[in-house]
């Protein structure tokens, strides 16, 4: 394993509801290697999703630490923190958020385009599509491709910009099985030949089992996940 992509320490968020407070992350602290699959394990409601958002700099904790490729995240402006998810943070979710008027090909150069770089990853975003064999599906509109093609492209969108870490959020909980199978296939695969960095959020023990780290959301900390 490579350097420290991301550190935090003793993160908490906690939520009010009138005079009831919820207490999501408690003193949670988390250490990520370049080239982890990090999984991590809850039931709906336990905080995963609360917790991706901070890690992915998309909330801030109430307390805490997060450090992310040797930035203090807790003290960059609203501009900085914008930067740094573009070029280091790549993000797959559920659902996969691809603009419908945009090709596949398009919605993949769209984190490019954002930073006035699109003719530099031209190549890259066709070696991808070939990379995950989509190529012959590059210029169709989302409405046009299949479930699991949907969710591919949102993976080498996450992926162009070549980020140190990508952050998935119940990516195969919107899927049917064989597709659940083989986006877990890919997740291993870009692990394997890019030495890519995950952390993935489930509440599924099989795509928990992926992990070369597994966790488990239990009161707001994170627990080895036996």
């Amino acid at each position: 394993m490579g350097k420290i992509v991301l550190d935090t320490t003793k993160l908490v968020k906690t939520y009010s509801n009138g005079e009831k407070k919820l207490n999501v992350l408690n003193n949670l602290t988390l250490k990520v290697k370049s080239g982890e699959i990090i999984t991590i394990m809850g039931q709906s409601g336990a905080g995963k999703t609360t917790l991706l958002n901070i890690l992915g700099t998309l909330d801030q904790p109430d307390s805490g630490q997060l450090t992310i490729l040797g930035n203090n995240a807790m003290e960059m402006s609203d501009k900085q923190l914008s930067e740094l998810r573009n070029q280091d943070l790549g993000f797959v979710f559920q659902f996969h958020h691809l603009l419908p008027e945009f090709t596949a090909f398009e919605n993949v150069l769209m984190p490019a385009i954002i930073n006035n770089n699109t003719r530099a990853k031209e190549e890259l975003a066709d070696e991808l599509f070939h990379y995950v064999h989509l190529s012959d599906r590059k210029d169709h509109l989302p409405a046009e491709l299949s479930g699991g093609e949907r969710l591919r492209v949102a993976v080498l969108r996450a992926l162009i910009n070549k980020p140190a870490l990508v952050l998935a959020d119940e990516p195969t909980g919107n899927l049917d099985i064989n597709n659940a199978k083989r986006l877990l296939q890919l997740f291993k695969k870009i692990n394997s030949d890019f030495n890519q960095t995950f952390i993935i959020t489930t509440h599924n023990p099989q795509v928990a089992e992926i992990g070369s780290r597994k966790l488990k959301m239990v009161n707001g900390r994170l627990r080895i996940n036996k």
